[in-house]
């Protein structure tokens, strides 16, 4: 069974931009040895790019379409670019020729790869590759530094050999070494050295032997949530109810299956972590009696007892000296005024409100959060929970820290 040699992409989705290089040829490794790293691989190839390389290998090779038109009339509303800049979790152009590094600095959306950089809220990391005159010209340089000030990642380059018989700077990175620095813009250091407990998935409460209460949870939130954590540098437990899902990359999961097994679990943890998010749909009632026998259906209805199950949440938000404690709100409407007498009952630092139903929340791909705390509301807006989770993970981060400037 293979391992993925760079943890951080398992999941991830990369938008690789291909342009008008010699260098274009090793774009085909990258494809593959990011896919070996356990990430999701799409290629945008300009106009340049395909000149060097058909689109038929990278589609071979990453086991996608290749994308090169700005309007795609396959795309929903024609507006293929859109699509691109929100599923791309990062986007890396390799090679990167002095061309699109002076269009991407001018702002320009004249063509799909530029749009979607103008678009996307993902990270984009720009990986060189050009004669080494063109590299050292000031302009390229000045281009360079502008992208730089913006949140562009350089990647590279290197010295060496090239393709118009010189030697110098301007050698694209092996592919490698690209793969290791696509890896490091997850690795945000955010909640380095800190202790983060994280519940997620449903409860299942016992009717009897075979039968039990339940929701829809999927629990893909928590877990996002939980690689998200990981990826900034905590150290993450998660207590989980029934799930289908893979345990995160440097996650300890905890299995539980009701209510009280996980009350128990989280509180047995509680008070050594520094940070506690309750993503998880704890079923807040469980039958009084469950039958230690199967039901048999004798009669035409059937009545059940149910008590309320403990209030993980309340609890852990009371513990004195206890953890940074978030809450999650799933409402089918009032979804600001339940969310905000949640965080107010029960004392909590910051709640992430989301509406379900209809195609919203449980079960789905994609969600937004309402992030409220005593300053007032983030909006998170719709993304794939991968994406969401990342960007709720930073707003906790500094929400913490600012707490814990106020006791310094």
């Amino acid at each position: 069974m293979h391992i993925p040699a760079n943890k951080s992409l398992v999941n991830k989705h990369i938008l690789l931009g291909v342009t008008g290089s010699i260098a274009a040829y090793k774009a085909a490794e990258l494809v593959r040895r990011l896919r070996e790293s356990g990430a999701e691989v799409r290629v945008v190839l300009s106009a340049g790019g395909a000149e060097f390389v058909t689109p038929l290998t990278f589609q071979a090779l990453s086991g996608n379409p290749v994308h090169s038109e700005l309007l795609d009339t396959e795309a929903e509303a024609a507006m293929g670019h859109i699509e691109l800049a929100r599923w791309a979790d990062a986007v890396v152009i390799a090679p990167a020729s002095a061309n699109v590094i002076a269009r991407l600095t001018q702002g320009r959306a004249d063509d799909l790869l530029a749009a979607v950089c103008l678009a996307t809220e993902a990270p984009v990391a720009v990986a060189p590759a050009m004669n080494q005159q063109m590299w050292a010209n000031a302009a390229t340089q000045d281009n360079l530094q502008q992208l730089r000030a913006r949140g562009v990642h350089p990647f590279g380059p290197t010295e060496g050999g090239q393709a118009c018989g010189e030697t110098g700077p301007g050698r694209m990175l092996e592919a490698a070494d690209i793969v290791r620095r696509t890896a490091e813009l997850f690795d945000t250091g955010a909640l380095a050295g800190l202790r983060v407990l994280i519940t997620a998935g449903p409860t299942q409460e016992a009717i009897d032997p075979v039968r039990y209460l339940s929701n829809r949870s999927s629990g893909r939130m928590g877990y996002a949530v939980a690689q998200a954590a990981a990826e900034a540098g905590a150290h993450v437990t998660l207590v989980s109810g029934p799930t289908a899902l893979a345990t995160p990359p440097r996650v300890e999961r905890i299995d539980v299956r009701s209510a009280e097994e996980m009350h128990a679990a989280v509180l047995g943890r509680a008070t050594d972590a520094d940070i506690f998010i309750a993503s998880a749909a704890v079923a807040d009632y469980r039958p009084a009696a469950p039958s230690e026998q199967k039901i048999k259906k004798t009669t035409d209805t059937l009545s059940l007892e149910l008590v309320r199950n403990p209030d993980i949440l309340a609890e852990v938000a009371a513990l004195p000296g206890g953890p940074f404690t978030v809450g999650f709100a799933a409402e089918t409407a009032n979804l600001l005024e339940y969310a905000r007498d949640k965080l107010a009952r029960k004392d909590l630092d910051m709640i992430a409100a989301n509406r379900v139903g209809g195609g919203l929340g449980f079960e789905a791909e994609e969600n937004a959060l309402s992030v409220i705390d005593a300053n007032g509301v983030t909006e998170l807006t719709q993304a794939p929970k991968a994406q969401l989770a990342r960007r709720l993970t930073a707003l906790i981060a500094e929400h913490f820290r600012r707490r814990s400037e106020c006791f310094l």
